[in-house]
C-alpha cells in the first residue's frame, strides 16, 4: 500500500487530522479483520462484576475509552478491576447494595452508558451521596429520559435545567418498584431502571414501545437476578432485592464497529473482508437487516452461541446496492449505524428514507445534521428531516475538509466515505474514533490494497 493513501497529523492541542488520498488506480480492501469487544457488553460485564459477589473474570473486553471511564467510577466505589486488556481482566465485587460513598466526582468521560445506567444503582443506595458528571459533549445530553423513572421511584437527584444534565448530585434513598411505560425505545433507559430494581423491594417492570437491545436481561439472569421478559409486550421484570454473583463473561466482537467494514466492503470495488467473532445478538443485527435490503453481499458463517450470546463471522464482498427505507421497530436495533449506513445511501441507486430515528439529535452530536452536513460537503444530496434523512444516491463523491464534530462514529463513517471519493478528503479531530476502536486506523491501513 502506499504511503500516502492513509496520513495522520497530529497536532499541538493533541487533535488529529486523518487524511485519506484514493489514487488513481484505485484501491480495495482485502482479508480478515477481528473488531474490538463488543461496547454494550464490556460495560455491563464491569458493572455487574463490581456488584456481584465473589470474581468475575471478563475476556475480550473493549479497551476503548468508554469502558475505562466505568472501570474507573466502580473503581472509586470500591471494586477491585485488574488493568484493563482484551485477555483477561478480574473483577473482585463488593456485593450488591455495598457501593462506597467516593471521595470525589465520578466522571463518566464521554459515555452516555455509564452515567445513565450508573445512576439507576447509585440512586438506589440509602444513605449515600454520588455526584457525576462527563466531558462537554455528555454534559449536553438529556438525562431527564433516565431522571423522571427513577424520581418516580422515590430518587432524589438533582441537576442543571430541571435535574435534565450533567453534573448531577444524587442522595440515595430507598425506592419504590414502578411498571415504566417508556415512551422511547431504549436500552440505556431500560437497564437504568432495571438495576434501580435489584435494590428495591418488590417487582420493577419496564415496557417498551418495540423491542431494545438485550444484554441487560441476558446478564442480569446470567449473573442470578430473578428477571422475567414478556416478548409479546416488550415488557421487562426484575424482582428485588436480588443476589448477583461473579461470572466468567466473554464478550464477541461490536456489531457497530462491524458496521464500518461492512459497508466498507460493500461499496469499495473488488473488496472482499470476513469480519471474525462478531456478535449477532437479534436485537442488534438491523445493520444486517438494512444492508441486505440494499443488495449487500453479506455472509453470516460459523454461526455459534458463546457465553449466551449469538456470535457467527460475517463475510462481505462488493456489489452494487440500491435504496431503501429504514423506519419503524427496524430503527432500536441500529440506531448507532445509522451514521455508516448514510454513507453506505449515498452509494446505492435511488433515494433511501431514514426516519422514526430522532434519537439521533441527542447522541455524542446530532447526527442527523452532522452527518447530512459533512456528506454534503463531499457532494453527496442528503436533506435533514426532523426524524431522519433523505439521501440520494449515485453522486459521486469528492474529498473536502469534514469534521467529526468529537464524535467517534461520525469519524469512522466519514473516513470509509473517502475511501470513495476522489482527491483527498481531511477529517478534522479523528482522534474520537478511540471511544470504541482504537484501532480503526491501523486496521484500515493494514486491509487497503492499492489499485483494486
Amino acid at each position: 500500500m502506499s504511503a500516502s493513501v492513509i496520513t495522520l497529523e497530529t497536532r499541538e492541542n493533541t487533535s488529529q487530522n486523518l487524511i485519506i488520498q484514493r489514487p488513481t488506480t484505485g484501491l480495495s480492501l482485502q482479508g480478515r479483520i477481528r473488531v474490538p469487544g463488543d461496547k454494550s457488553i464490556s460495560h455491563r460485564a464491569l458493572m455487574l462484576g463490581a456488584l456481584a459477589s465473589g470474581e468475575t473474570t471478563i475476556k475480550g473486553l473493549l479497551l476503548g475509552e468508554d469502558p475505562c471511564s466505568t472501570a474507573s467510577c466502580f473503581q472509586a466505589m470500591g471494586a477491585e478491576i485488574s488493568e484493563l486488556n482484551t485477555e483477561l481482566v478480574s473483577v473482585k465485587g463488593i456485593g450488591l447494595g455495598n457501593l462506597q460513598e467516593p471521595i470525589d466526582v465520578l466522571n463518566a468521560g464521554n459515555s452516555g452508558t455509564t452515567i445513565r445506567l450508573m445512576l439507576g444503582l447509585l440512586a438506589s443506595h440509602p444513605g449515600r451521596f454520588f455526584t457525576v458528571t462527563g466531558d462537554n459533549s455528555l454534559r449536553s445530553r438529556p438525562m431527564s429520559r433516565v431522571v423522571k423513572p427513577l424520581q418516580e421511584m422515590g430518587a432524589q437527584i438533582w441537576g442543571r435545567k430541571g435535574n435534565s444534565l450533567a453534573p448531577l448530585a444524587v442522595q440515595g434513598t430507598s425506592l419504590k418498584p414502578i411498571h415504566y411505560n417508556s415512551p422511547i425505545a431504549s436500552a440505556q433507559v431500560k437497564s437504568c431502571i432495571l438495576l434501580a430494581g435489584l435494590l428495591t423491594e418488590g417487582k420493577t417492570t419496564v415496557t417498551e414501545p418495540a423491542l431494545s437491545r438485550d444484554h441487560s436481561e441476558r446478564m442480569l439472569k446470567a449473573f442470578g437476578a430473578e428477571l422475567t421478559v414478556d416478548p409479546e409486550t416488550n415488557s421487562v421484570t426484575v424482582t428485588g432485592p436480588s443476589q448477583l454473583h461473579g461470572q466468567t463473561v466473554i464478550v464477541p466482537g461490536d456489531i457497530s464497529s462491524a458496521a464500518f467494514w461492512l459497508v466498507a466492503g460493500a461499496i469499495v470495488p473488488n473488496s472482499e473482508l470476513t469480519i471474525e467473532n462478531v456478535g449477532v445478538n437479534p436485537t442488534r443485527t438491523g445493520i444486517l437487516e438494512a444492508l441486505q435490503m440494499m443488495g449487500a453481499d453479506i455472509q453470516q458463517e460459523n454461526e455459534r452461541t458463546v457465553a449466551g450470546e449469538p456470535v457467527a463471522d460475517l463475510r462481505v464482498r462488493s456489489s452494487p446496492l440500491k435504496s431503501c427505507t429504514v423506519a419503524g421497530d427496524l430503527i432500536p436495533r441500529l440506531i448507532d449505524e445509522i451514521p455508516i449506513l448514510a454513507v453506505a445511501a449515498a452509494f446505492a441507486e435511488g433515494t433511501t428514507v431514514i426516519r422514526d430515528a430522532e434519537e439521533l439529535r441527542v447522541k455524542e452530536s446530532d447526527r442527523i445534521a452532522v452527518m447530512a452536513h459533512q456528506l454534503n460537503k463531499m457532494g453527496a444530496q442528503v436533506t435533514e428531516l426532523p426524524d431522519g434523512m433523505e439521501i440520494s444516491g449515485g453522486t459521486p463523491l469528492s474529498g473536502a475538509e469534514v469534521d467529526s464534530h468529537t464524535d467517534h462514529r461520525i469519524a469512522m463513517s466519514l473516513a470509509i466515505a473517502a475511501l470513495n471519493a476522489s482527491g483527498a478528503t481531511h477529517i478534522q479531530r479523528a482522534e474520537a474514533a478511540a471511544v470504541s476502536y482504537p484501532e480503526f486506523v491501523a486496521t484500515l491501513q493494514q486491509r487497503l490494497i492499492v489499485g483494486g
